[in-house]
């Protein structure tokens, strides 16, 4: 997958300043851009950001509000998001990744590039590198680039103040009002990169690759982790696939995304920590620490369209619908609306976009993230009004199906690419959805293996 380089040195070392001098300022200066917290006397574990006041040689050096407002944003500078975002009663602040609910806390996005630190941490291909003995403030951690696709977004941590009070204000304090996809405000400021300033993209959740990294959950002891939920992240050289994101450190108990044989596991050495989060335990009357998941992964009281999930994913349709199949849906004004989505975002030589993203995403694979790239290239839902394909899909249940819903008709250069993009799937081991169910297949149709 190719990741063009979007930034000189002099830019990027920008972007790091002034990522940094949020932390610093916070941790030596206690300024949050709100009143501060004291937190209460609670049962709840305590957590707290690793700062710079026992490294002489870092707090030295000079950073002030000025390299964080000449990054502005929307005409406002970043400001840095403190406030105890989980529970109010205790020391939960956005930046330490906490999880109440993962039913609701959890909000759906569609879009990308975004990127994806589940697994990070250990030294080696994924390492969430820091130095602990020096108390660095700040882990930098290799993470996979997801092109397009389905992600998830913790309410209680989004890092930027202004898009977290927008994002409560619409979705509840919890996220309950906002279980569709791209309908909490944050989707929309991740998916236009104006989250953080410079970042080139942003850390999120996505059960992407789930299959192949063996998704799971350990409960650690209070340590150093990295919170790498709505981080920056910036584009490695090369043809790496990767990103480094720079996730704030804290100390915590915690919970890692896979399944470690012992706890010794959980800690990594003196320059190396885990990419985790902390869900808290269920505070039901009866509930204990075991009668519930540890996993910090969405669990959606309904499917999610698109999902790469399958047990959290709406399921692709068995065959071209009918038209009696979705009476309420067929002919109506929302299919009207979503098949001028589908042939107005167009790329190239007028190459509509949404029919080329659904023939290949719903079927992608890990090893064909380039592929997904190439065919949802220019679907960004920031520039392209996807709410009516979304809305058609949540209302049906299904997975890149709004098309074959509302018998939306795609070009004849789109209809070859579907069938490019078809037979490289095919090509790749991959089982395209026209082989699946009869649909997307392009002209011509491919042949199967």
């Amino acid at each position: 997958m190719h990741n063009p380089q979007y930034a000189r040195l002099s830019i990027r070392t920008l972007k790091t300043a002034a990522f940094a001098a949020a932390i610093i300022l916070l941790g030596l200066c206690g300024q949050t851009g709100a009143d501060p917290v004291t937190p209460a006397a609670s049962s709840q574990p305590q957590f707290s950001l690793i700062g710079f006041q026992n490294n002489p040689e870092r707090t030295s050096r000079v950073f002030t509000r000025e390299v964080i407002t000449e990054t502005l944003r929307r005409g406002l500078p970043f400001e840095f998001n403190t406030m105890m975002t989980a529970l109010p009663d205790s020391e939960s602040p956005a930046y330490a990744d906490i999880l109440v609910d993962p039913r609701t806390n959890f909000l759906p996005c569609e879009g990308g590039p975004f990127a994806l630190c589940y697994y990070s941490g250990p030294d080696g291909t994924l390492p969430c590198t820091t130095n602990t003995l020096l108390n660095d403030p700040i882990s930098e951690c290799k993470c996979i680039e997801i092109p397009y696709g389905v992600y998830y977004v913790d309410i209680n941590a989004i890092l930027d103040v202004e898009t977290y009070q927008q994002t409560i204000a619409y979705c509840g304090q919890t996220g309950e009002n906002c279980p569709n996809k791209n309908q909490a405000p944050v989707c929309n400021t991740i998916n236009s990169n104006h989250l953080f300033p410079g970042a080139d993209l942003i850390s999120t959740f996505s059960f992407a690759c789930a299959g192949e990294n063996n998704i799971g959950s350990t409960r650690c002891p209070e340590s150093v982790y990295a919170g790498c939920m709505t981080a920056p992240c910036y584009r490695d050289d090369g043809d790496s696939g990767t990103v480094t994101c720079h996730c704030p450190n804290f100390k915590g108990p915690y919970q890692v995304g896979q399944t470690l044989d012992d706890k010794s596991q959980c800690f990594l050495g003196r320059k190396n920590v885990w990419s985790a989060a902390y869900k808290l335990p269920r505070r039901d009357v009866g509930a204990t620490a075991d009668s519930e998941s540890d996993a910090t992964v969405p669990t959606p009281d309904r499917c999610i369209p698109d999902d790469p999930n399958p047990d959290v994913a709406c399921p692709l349709l068995e065959s071209p619908p009918q038209p009696n199949d979705y009476p309420k849906l067929t002919g109506s004004a929302l299919c009207t609306k979503a098949c001028q989505e589908y042939t107005q975002c167009t790329r190239g030589e007028d190459v509509q976009v949404g029919f080329v993203c659904d023939a290949a995403l719903c079927t992608a694979e890990c090893n064909d993230l380039g592929l997904v790239g190439q065919a949802c290239s220019g679907l960004n839902p920031s520039v392209c009004n996807l709410d009516a394909i979304l809305a058609v899909e949540a209302i049906a249940e299904c997975s890149c199906c709004a098309s074959q819903i509302c018998g939306c008709e795609a070009n004849t250069i789109t209809e070859q690419e579907i069938s490019e993009i078809n037979q490289a799937q095919i090509d790749a081991g991959i089982t395209p959805q026209c082989l699946i169910n009869g649909t997307l297949c392009g002209d011509p149709p491919p042949v199967g293996p």
